[in-house]
């Protein structure tokens, strides 16, 4: 199946790294013209190319978020999606709860939950004048059972950006809008999720892996082709649905 995504002008944030860059990559490929967001600047220094804006800022400021939406809109003049990368742990590990501070607990919730809202609502209003649009956020097997890496709030943070995912479907489908989320098994796809996997060590490493019906660790690009699919005129008929993309879990 060939997806053809040319005229079509996609928004991807967390895009400097990852799983976000590989989504970049291959929307791109498919013909769309995308715009990368990222707190990260130098990390999207490397992504500008013809058909790629970079657009750098704190996604999980709202005042900060909108103003790039609407730099985004302006200067391309439409808007056919949105994929929300943007997330992650922000170089935290499992630690006792009775550790965690209420900044830690912030700043894990304004990464994957506030970013995601904040760009929704900066971009929806120019996919419901077209009467068509896709929004696909990136979760986590996190979102739908407990973390791997132990982290209350990533846990709850992917929780609920689930239930947003859900939400926004049911609020935006009347507008042809359609709102799902790839939630991807464990993937190591930059510094972090690397470091997560490392401090696992060797024995539990076999144990994830053997809990994995397919025998491996995830790729970026698995997560790519997936988020492409649901981002097609293909997936037309598809929304609040949530996609594991993580090789089968006993």
């Amino acid at each position: 199946m060939k997806i053809d995504l040319t005229g079509k002008v996609f928004v991807v944030t967390g895009a400097a790294q990852g799983i976000g860059a590989a989504i970049l990559t291959e929307l791109h490929a498919a013909g769309a013209t995308v715009a990368a967001m990222d707190i990260d600047a130098a990390g999207l220094a490397p992504l500008e190319a013809e058909g790629v804006t970079l657009h750098q800022g704190d996604l999980g400021d709202r005042a900060q978020t909108l103003a790039l939406c609407r730099e985004i809109t302006e200067h391309h003049g439409r808007v056919d999606g949105l994929i929300t990368s943007a997330g992650g742990v922000r170089g935290q590990v499992g630690r006792p709860l009775e550790e965690i501070s209420e900044a830690d607990w912030h700043a894990i919730f304004q990464a994957n939950v506030d970013a995601a809202i904040w760009c929704a609502q900066g971009f929806a209003p120019a996919m419901k004048q077209a009467g068509s649009g896709r929004i696909v956020t990136i979760s986590s097997g996190a979102g739908l059972r407990p973390s791997l890496t132990g982290i209350q709030a990533y846990a709850a943070a992917k929780h609920a950006l689930v239930g947003l995912t859900k939400q926004l479907a049911l609020e935006l489908g009347p507008q042809g809008i359609t709102v799902n989320s790839v939630a991807p098994g464990f993937v190591l796809s930059n510094p972090s999720t690397e470091k997560q996997w490392d401090a696992f060590g060797t024995e539990r490493q076999k144990q994830i892996i053997g809990g994995i019906h397919m025998r491996r660790l995830g790729r970026a690009q698995d997560i790519a082709d997936a988020v492409t699919f649901l981002c097609s005129d293909r997936a037309g008929w598809i929304t609040g649905q949530i996609l594991s993309v993580d090789g089968g879990h006993v």
